[in-house]
């Protein structure tokens, strides 16, 4: 997965591309390059590792001057970052960048090679620009339609050819493009950020759709020919909502911005105290299947939970790439629920395709307008948290589980599982939920003292039962990503079924007992632990009894409905990682070897 950009207008299009690929960072950062029309020819300059590197090289080589150029920052699928395999790539007459795999590219590379062609470097990227220069005989929109034609894959591409120097070319299939519109101006993007300082508005470019752009305007065509009108869009949020706003990393200001996401989320789809998602009677609704990867998966085990305690059906949550590539036994009067950030997940977009061909309801919650899957889905829920720029998911989160609480009470609802005077209740603790996370930042201080402690351990174990079980797998995640500690997660009652012989002196154990039913059970298996010599924090609520000999920290939650406790509880769990990668020296918005949306398999 990587970040795409283009620009065609009177200003320096260098200068335009490094500002959007600063913006589009996040999506991948081990090399990045621009490809830039200098009086009439084209000049391509790439560098290995973070945008920053390329800034310096082009500090010694000299910046390519001219108004319209390519961009592009990798994060390495074909190839381990170089320069080398670094984009745009280029063959005679075509400069590409391409986000994306092209699964029978060694098939056309061999191709290729009989046909004169030779080859660089190791990406199926270098394999589609010369693929595009073989089809290529004076007609760009001709030559792209015939090598895609060729290509099996996912793409999203950006195209420059010589003979065109004021024109940049774009197609995507199973991967975000977007094309924005200026005055005089206009530009490509794989995500919305990249061009919000030059514009809010922008064309969503549709599956194998090739859009012309020059100067002036924009024009679509279908791979035959034919061409297409299409309706303008408008940015939901400008550029101060992608900035960091004083915070020292878009992690924080991500964590601290809960509260504002999950009320512009959650009162919308309030109607006179019921829920209101606009997506049909639900009460025919057998089962239901969740679906999603990483952070979303884990909002689902929290949803399947809210689930089947208040609308008491069944659900089942799955991870999308084993979901995909399974035989899933689902029934026409099944609810598929496919949760993702982007809207653009690989996986999860092909798990929707496949419950979508197995004849069953689908229903999208995603925070991007517009995304793939919320185009394909039957019905969209839009989780309003604004853009996420850190890697790591944090406000995604908080607003998922919102939406599946909704989904919850409107399922119970619907099957009269609950009365309106019950759910209205219900919905008046939702409407509170912002302000208990308000209250659950003021732990601020003591996550970060917290990390400080366990800064330099390399091993941590997460426990807790029920709900807190999915909470300790994403506070564990967390920690993973940002922190590069190995973390694992574990029902608490299964320790003693092998994992306690991993605990020894100092191993840090971080127990989740927020659940005043299970609260016991889990001080018993933090005893074991303690026995062998563990170091433990726990998170529990304010009622709960703690004597001295439990935890050696202890971080204690608001008073909180305990149905809604994943959503406060979580908010410890991040600061905890942030402040443990922030004592480790590790890059909390762009950690090692992870990219914010995953739009390859």
């Amino acid at each position: 997965m990587c970040g795409i950009v283009g620009y065609i207008g009177e200003k320096d299009s260098a200068d335009v591309l490094l500002d959007e690929l600063g913006k589009l960072e996040y999506r991948g950062y081990d090399s990045a390059g621009i490809a830039v029309f200098e009086q009439g020819k084209i000049k391509i300059v790439k560098a290995k590792g973070h945008l920053s590197e390329l800034k310096k090289k082009l500090e010694k080589t000299g910046t390519p001057r001219g108004v319209c150029g390519i961009g592009h920052t990798r994060w390495a699928t074909h190839g381990g970052p170089s320069d080398v395999n670094a984009h745009p790539h280029a063959a005679p007459n075509v400069t590409i960048v391409h986000n994306g795999i092209i699964e029978n590219y060694l098939q056309l590379k061999e191709m290729l090679k009989g046909q004169g062609y030779d080859f660089v470097s190791d990406t199926d990227t270098e394999v589609m620009a010369k693929l595009i220069d073989y089809s290529y005989h004076g007609d760009p929109l001709k030559a792209i339609a015939a090598a895609l034609g060729h290509a099996r894959g996912s793409y999203a591409l950006g195209i420059l050819f010589a003979d065109f120097p004021e024109r940049i070319y774009a197609v995507r299939k199973d991967s975000p493009l977007i094309v924005g519109a200026g005055q005089g101006e206009n530009f490509i993007a794989s995500d919305i950020p990249a061009i919000l300082k030059y514009t809010r508005h922008y064309y969503l470019l549709d599956e194998n759709e090739i859009a012309e752009i020059t100067m002036q305007g924009v024009t679509f065509h279908t791979l035959s020919g034919e061409t297409v009108e299409k309706e303008e869009q408008t940015a939901a949020f400008d550029i101060a909502a992608a900035e960091k706003g004083g915070f020292a990393h878009f992690m924080l200001k991500e964590i601290y911005e809960q509260p504002k996401s999950v009320r512009d989320t959650v009162n919308p789809r309030l109607l006179n105290g019921l829920p209101s998602l606009g997506c049909g009677d639900l009460s025919g609704v057998e089962r239901v299947h969740i679906i999603g990867c990483g952070t979303a998966m884990h909002a689902g085990l929290v949803g399947r939970a809210a689930i089947e305690r208040f609308a008491r059906v069944p659900a089942e949550v799955h991870v999308a790439s084993e979901f995909r590539y399974g035989d899933p036994i689902i029934g026409k009067k099944d609810l598929a629920v496919i949760i993702s950030q982007s809207g653009e997940t690989a996986d999860t977009l092909a798990a929707l395709r496949l419950a979508k061909q197995k004849g069953v309801r689908t229903m999208a919650i995603v925070n991007v307008v517009g995304s793939s899957i919320a185009r394909e889905a039957d019905c969209v829920l839009y989780t309003w948290a604004g853009p996420e720029i850190a890697v790591a998911s944090t406000k995604a989160y908080s607003v998922q589980l919102a939406m599946l609480d909704l989904l919850a009470l409107q399922l119970a609802l619907d099957h009269g599982r609950i009365s309106p005077h019950e759910t209205r209740v219900l919905c008046a603790d939702l409407q509170k939920l912002p302000d208990m996370v308000e209250e659950a930042l003021k732990l601020d201080a003591s996550c970060k003292e917290a990390a400080a402690a366990y800064a330099k351990q390399e091993i941590a174990f997460f426990i807790g039962r029920g709900v807190d079980y999915p909470s300790s797998m994403e506070g564990a995640l967390k920690l993973k990503e940002i922190a590069y500690v190995e973390s694992e997660a574990y029902a608490a009652g299964e320790l003693k079924h092998g994992t306690i012989s991993l605990i020894v002196e100092h191993t840090p154990v971080i127990a989740l007992a927020t659940q005043s039913k299970l609260f016991e059970k889990t001080v018993s298996n933090i005893k074991e632990v303690k026995a062998r010599g563990a170091e433990v924090l726990l998170l529990c609520g304010k009622g709960a009894h703690v004597t001295e000999d439990v935890a050696d920290h202890v971080l204690m939650l608001p008073d909180v409905p305990e149905w809604l406790m994943p959503s406060v509880l979580v908010v410890p769990l991040q600061l905890f990682a942030y402040y443990m990668a922030a004592e480790r020296g590790c890059d909390i918005d762009q950690p090692r070897n992870l990219a914010k949306s995953v739009t390859v398999e």
